[in-house]
C-alpha cells in the first residue's frame, strides 16, 4: 500500500517523462513496462478521425481479453493526446500493443513536444484515468532517441 500524500482527494500526479532514450520499436530490457512479446503495431495519421480506428484495431487485436475495454480506453486517451498535445498532429503516431497470458500492454509513440506541467487544483486529465486504471508503477513515459515520446500502460489480471 502506498503511503498517504498531501494531495486533495481524487487527484493523481502523472508520471514525469523518463530520461532513458530508446530506439523506436525496440524497447530496452531495462525500461519499465516493456515486453518482448510480439503483438499489434500500427501507424496512424495525426488526425482526430484516426482515434476511432485505433480503438477498433486494438479491440480486434485483444478480442476476448478480460482487459479489452480498459486497454481500448487507454489507447483512445493516448492517441488523442498524441494528436492534440504533440508534434504528431497532422503527421503520424504509432500504437503498439502486446498481450500475454495475464498482461496487456499498450504504448503510443508520438513525435514529442514540450511536457506541460499540471496546474495545481486544475481539472483532471485523461492521464488521471490511466493512472486510476493501471495503478502505481504501471504506466509511464520514455523519451525516444529521435526526440519523440512513448507513453505506455500495463494492466494485469
Amino acid at each position: 500500500m502506498e503511503p498517504a500524500t498531501a494531495q486533495p482527494p481524487g487527484t493523481v500526479t502523472p508520471a514525469q517523462p523518463d530520461t532513458n532514450p530508446r530506439q523506436p520499436g525496440h524497447p530496452g530490457p531495462d525500461l519499465p513496462g516493456t515486453s518482448p512479446a510480439p503483438g499489434y503495431a500500427g501507424t496512424f495519421r495525426g488526425r482526430a478521425d484516426q482515434v476511432s480506428q485505433v480503438r477498433r484495431e486494438i479491440a480486434a487485436y485483444l478480442g476476448a481479453c478480460p482487459a479489452t475495454d480498459d486497454i481500448v480506453l487507454i489507447a483512445d486517451e493516448l492517441a488523442a493526446n498524441a494528436i492534440i498535445h504533440t508534434r504528431s498532429r497532422g503527421v503520424t503516431f504509432t500504437v503498439r500493443c502486446q498481450l500475454t497470458p495475464r498482461t496487456a500492454r499498450i504504448e503510443v509513440e508520438d513525435m514529442g513536444g514540450p511536457w506541460r506541467q499540471r496546474i495545481p487544483g486544475g481539472q483532471p486529465h485523461g492521464l488521471d484515468i490511466i493512472a486510476a486504471l493501471t495503478g502505481p508503477g504501471q504506466w509511464g513515459t520514455q523519451v525516444t532517441n529521435t526526440g519523440g515520446r512513448t507513453v505506455w500502460a500495463r494492466l494485469t489480471w
